[in-house]
């Protein structure tokens, strides 16, 4: 068994654990506006990942078409910020 850092312990307890899908779903809300920029987090009531997908709640029809048309670029812009792949799908309501 090798030494390993504090940092690198933590990070292999993460993966190993199944507490990675929930923090990334915390960061996710916590973050959100860093991901997505002000405009769209001012107007988006909830987000929430339930698995690999993503659920974003806004009550403004134009922002609930332009995340649909987008959504893909929104999947890849997630994944980009996280370095991994933590999203595959995303539901607007």
């Amino acid at each position: 068994m090798g030494s390993y850092s504090i940092g690198e312990a933590l990070n292999l307890l993460i993966e190993k654990s199944k507490w990675k899908p929930k923090i990334h779903g915390l960061r996710i809300q916590q973050e959100w506006e860093q991901i997505v920029g002000k405009t769209i987090a001012k107007y988006t009531r909830n987000v929430l990942l339930n698995g690999e997908t993503i659920i974003i709640y806004t009550d403004i029809a134009a922002l609930k078409q332009e995340l649909h048309f987008g959504k893909q670029q929104l999947i890849e812009r997630i994944n980009e910020y996280f370095g991994e792949r933590v999203v595959s799908d995303l539901v607007v309501k």
